[in-house]
């Protein structure tokens, strides 16, 4: 079987819980061949993969949202769009949902010969005034246009590109991942997959409330447009998986079919982190902290890095060592270390991206401060080590430390989001008590071994290709006759 795999800002270029996933699903799989259908911000990234791509990964297809700069538009073009065509580009920004099948078909055909003519089109244009007449007339309408077009102009280049064809296609998120593969089902007449590890549109919308670059009255729209891409995701799925119960209350409550969805958690093998180094001898008047994670805002090293100064006052012999990589955001990374400084704290250690097994061991806590995850295999890999943890209340970290009255105890504390004062404090109670500490990491320890395991998660998505590939067929083929 070949599987088509999309993924948007992560494998096999950037590292994280997502990427990790990804590879272990494919390493896992030698019987299946994958394509990796990878959508990445700027054309300078291309090539520059973190991964050792396994031998049944067969091609990699890269796509980057810059890759308007290289356009050029010639304005006022009149592509004689049909009616329904034009509601279907009009409804990505009003008040109702688009009709999908009417805006790939667009975008497939020979209609279109550029993404940078068509948003500087007649017909586009058009288009446009009729949604800010009707529904924006406070928004001055240059202001508009122009961002309704860096908006849509993403997903339109998206659409262009060309889809490699597959057996089935498999999403790691909704979002611009999603309606491509999406798309791909389409084109081909294939099954589609969607696995969400965390609720993308949640994501997108917390960003965009806080973000400046977002004017206040644009901020719903850039909300519900992401919103509609991921309905195009769910409408199109023949199954949905998320990996714990919340994000699949999350899921029905935005508007998945509850028919579709299949809970599977992810899974590590726990015997991969045995026999880990210890402290050595000179380290252990030391309480030593850690932290798996990627220095970007979503992780929010900012609280963190609050809580430590905190901890610093009542554990004088505490130091902090943060895990990965530095360069996807080089600027939250400096005012990280520049916090560092104005808070006047010692002992912070920045590793850059290192082999987690060789330091964990020597850790005798581990933190995550998210302000949003799915089912962070960072979690469960400490957990395989028997570390506590000082986690947000973020996706499934409720579950993973206090268990769902599975009658295993409390593999450490759960506080939250972005309050430093209360996870100084779990720091501080876990740090101070060796007895605790190692009751929460051997609880932690037998609720992965005994609930998250790697073979469970493997076989589970085998079960499901077999399924999904196996059914397709005449059904399919005449729902979409009859759409």
């Amino acid at each position: 079987m070949r599987i088509c795999l999309v993924a948007e800002g992560s494998y096999p270029s950037v590292t994280g819980g997502v990427s990790s996933w990804i590879q272990s699903l494919i390493t896992n799989m030698p019987e299946h061949e994958f394509i990796i259908y990878a959508i990445g911000a700027n054309q300078e990234e291309r090539g520059n993969f973190k991964y050792k791509l396994p031998p049944n990964v067969v091609h990699v297809h890269e796509v980057f949202l810059d890759a308007y700069q290289s356009e050029e538009a010639n304005w006022g073009k009149n592509y004689r769009l049909t009616a329904s065509e034009k509601v279907a580009i009009q409804n990505l920004l009003d008040n109702n949902n688009p009709n999908w099948d009417d805006i790939f078909s667009l975008f497939s055909g020979d209609k279109l010969d550029s993404v940078s003519n068509f948003l500087t089109s007649k017909d586009f244009l058009d288009c446009i005034k009729q949604v800010c007449e009707e529904y924006h007339t406070q928004i001055p309408f240059n202001e508009f246009f122009w961002t309704v077009r860096s908006m849509l102009l993403p997903l339109f280049l998206l659409m262009r590109e060309e889809i490699p064809e597959a057996d089935v296609y498999h999403s790691v998120s909704t979002g611009y991942a999603g309606v491509i593969a999406s798309f791909g089902k389409w084109k081909y007449n294939k099954p589609l997959l969607l696995t969400e590890h965390g609720i993308y549109t949640r994501e997108r919308e917390e960003e965009i409330i806080k973000s400046d670059w977002v004017k206040g009255h644009f901020k719903n729209l850039w909300t519900e447009y992401f919103y509609k891409l991921s309905h195009c995701t769910y409408h199109f799925s023949d199954q949905v998986i998320s990996l714990f119960n919340k994000n699949k209350e999350i899921q029905v409550e935005i508007g998945c079919a509850e028919e579709k969805i299949t809970i599977i958690p992810n899974g590590i093998n726990p015997s991969d982190f045995e026999n880990l180094a210890p402290k050595v001898e000179e380290d252990q008047e030391f309480i030593n902290i850690g932290a798996i994670v990627r220095i970007v805002p979503i992780k929010d090293i900012v609280t963190m890095l609050q809580s430590f100064a905190i901890v610093k006052q009542e554990v004088k012999n505490a130091r902090f060592f943060i895990f990965g990589p530095t360069e996807e955001d080089p600027e939250y990374y400096e005012e990280c270390v520049q916090l560092v400084e104005s808070l006047g704290i010692n002992d912070v250690i920045f590793t850059g991206a290192v082999n987690i097994k060789e330091y964990v061991g020597k850790m005798d806590l581990l933190v995550l401060s998210s302000i949003s995850e799915g089912q962070p295999l960072a979690v469960l890999e400490g957990l395989a080590s028997k570390k506590p943890f000082v986690c947000t209340d973020v996706g499934s970290c409720s579950e993973l430390l206090y268990g769902r009255n599975d009658g295993i105890g409390n593999a450490g504390i759960i506080v939250p989001v972005m309050n430093y004062v209360q996870m100084a404090k779990a720091i501080v109670t876990i740090s101070k008590d060796e007895t605790l500490r190692n009751e929460m990491g051997m609880n932690g320890f037998e609720r992965v071994s005994r609930f998250y395991s790697r073979d469970h998660f493997i076989n589970s998505y085998k079960e499901i290709y077999q399924k999904v590939e196996g059914s397709y067929g005449r059904d399919w083929v005449s729902i979409k006759e009859n759409r």
